[in-house]
């Protein structure tokens, strides 16, 4: 048996929100964490930044292949790197709505409420925006659920190309406001403003990723030991199959069994429901934590749709991710149901748009990205239990139907209409493909009824009382907004509790000196 440089209290497998917010919690409450990751580190280089290298040539993606629900392969939007998903995100961490905690009517269908109501995630959103260090200022969204503190940084203001079309977007009325992002923009800060953050790594650590935020100081506590490369196969039960005994992990070259009194799966939407998957034994034959057949089930993702307004005039904006409106979250007027969040794109660049269209070239790429405003519509995908991700001959198929998308449909034209009342006559518009799996969500989700959900929730699997799964995996609904911060303040809320209820510790750290 492998052993560690530490002995493990806690064994967390994947360094993103989930799991890097998680560790860096445990490690300042006092416990020691085997921190276990299936890629590495990214260099910090000039690559970061190309268009060509990160977008077409895809150099940071695995060499990794999906089938969809007919059985076609396609490269997936995910990432194997110490700091997972944070590492390309465009930074906005914006808190779910206090209605996204409740059971609400769609015009498609019904979005299932969580087991614990947004007051009680609240006090953890406020710790998570401290934790990654949130520009913005939420006194300007009228939709804004209650907090018990501002952010801690205020809004990276926008450019003046982004500021008129804020004017103008105001005389329609429709209320902008700041995105909350989480970049090192305060004095002595990293970021410089970069027209290259949104989907790109940055070169020169000026994003407030899982990495620079939570992972990188809690090593520096000594109580943290990071295996990088370290591909999880699986769990190991204990004879009782009630808790897990050990986890066996592929590491420099051999197979290694490392163990801890608790275990905290934080892989991914996907990849958390393969690694259950993986683990099934002749008690639990359809995986680990499946007592409930839910595990890989009601994956979510969001119903996206990417816009270019395009005018005459140039738009020389670098930092454009700056300026969102939830006019239209809960509806509007005639139609009570939920449409979505609208929100600024990071500038695209002609190499980005020739990157992902068949037959556009270049010159006209460059012609529509320099005079273009790029907007990003988001709108709920509502969870089915037909829609979910399986295992299929040792490789993974995502069997996905969209679902919800006459809200989606609404939102776009909504949105178009005002565009072109702000001065935009020309609307590009692509809405993602349903196999588009960033913002992946719903596969173990937690519940307070163990007949419909794997998940109590604290997180804690119902079937394995040391095994916890902390990513966006748990969620039983997606919302309409990145799940970044909502991960990682229900990562803090586990932390404490396994803290406490797992191992003794006293008082929350919030409420320690």
């Amino acid at each position: 048996m492998q052993m560690s440089r530490i002995l493990p209290d806690v064994i967390v497998i994947g360094s993103g929100a989930g799991g890097g917010s998680l560790t860096k919690r445990l490690a300042d409450i006092g416990l020691r964490v085997l921190l276990l990751e299936r890629g590495g580190s990214l260099p910090r280089e000039p690559d970061n930044w190309d268009v060509e290298k990160v977008f077409r040539q895809k150099k940071y993606s695995p060499l990794e292949v999906w089938q969809d629900r007919s059985g076609k392969t396609f490269r997936p939007s995910s990432w194997y790197n110490v700091g997972g998903s944070t590492k390309f995100f465009g930074t906005v961490m914006m808190r779910l709505r206090s209605r996204d905690f409740e059971a609400v009517e769609h015009e498609e269908g019904l979005s299932p409420a969580w087991p614990f109501p947004y007051k009680e995630l609240e006090p953890f959103y406020a710790d998570a925006e401290r934790l990654f260090g949130v520009h913005g200022d939420p006194s300007q969204d009228p939709w804004e659920p209650p907090r018990s503190a501002p952010l801690p940084y205020p809004a990276v203001g926008s450019e003046p190309y982004v500021a008129s079309v804020e004017k103008r977007l105001r005389g329609t009325g429709v209320h902008p406001f700041p995105l909350p992002v989480a970049v090192d923009l305060h004095p002595g800060g990293k970021c410089v403003r970069c027209a290259t953050c949104d989907g790109f790594p940055c070169s020169v650590g000026g994003k407030n990723d899982a990495e620079t935020r939570c992972v990188e100081p809690a090593i520096r506590t000594g109580r943290v030991e990071l295996w990088t490369d370290a591909f999880v196969r699986r769990l190991l039960l204990a004879a009782d199959g009630r808790t897990v005994n050990a986890v066996e992990v592929y590491h420099e070259g051999e197979i290694k069994v490392v163990t801890a009194r608790t275990v905290v799966l934080s892989a991914g939407a996907v990849n958390s429901a393969l690694i259950l998957m993986r683990s099934a034994t002749e008690s639990f034959p359809n995986g680990l934590a499946n007592s409930s057949d839910v595990v890989g089930r009601h994956y979510m993702t969001h119903n996206l749709t990417t816009m270019m307004a395009i005018s005459g005039r140039l738009n020389p904006t670098k930092f454009q991710k700056t300026l969102a409106f939830n006019d239209f979250y809960d509806g509007e007027p005639g139609y009570p149901y939920p449409m979505g969040n609208v929100q600024t794109l990071g500038k695209l660049q002609s190499g980005m748009l020739v990157a992902g269209t068949k037959f556009l070239p270049s010159p006209v790429a460059r012609a529509l990205t320099r005079r273009s405003f790029d907007i990003l519509t988001t709108s709920e995908d509502l969870p089915q239990p037909g829609n979910r991700v399986m295992l299929r001959n040792g490789g993974v198929q995502i069997s996905v139907q969209a679902s919800n998308m006459e809200c989606h449909r609404r939102l776009n034209r909504r949105v178009k209409s005002i565009l072109r009342d702000v001065g935009f006559p020309l609307i590009l518009a692509k809405t993602l493909p349903v196999n588009f799996t960033a913002a992946q969500c719903g596969t173990i989700r937690m519940g307070a009824d163990p007949a419909t959900s794997a998940l109590d929730p604290h997180c804690r699997s119902w079937d394995h009382t040391n095994l916890f799964v902390v990513d966006a995996s748990f969620m039983p609904s997606s919302g309409a907004v990145n799940p970044a911060l909502t991960i990682a303040a229900q990562a803090l809320r586990v932390a404490e509790h396994i803290a406490v209820a797992d191992f003794g510790a006293g008082k929350p750290i919030r409420d320690r000196a």
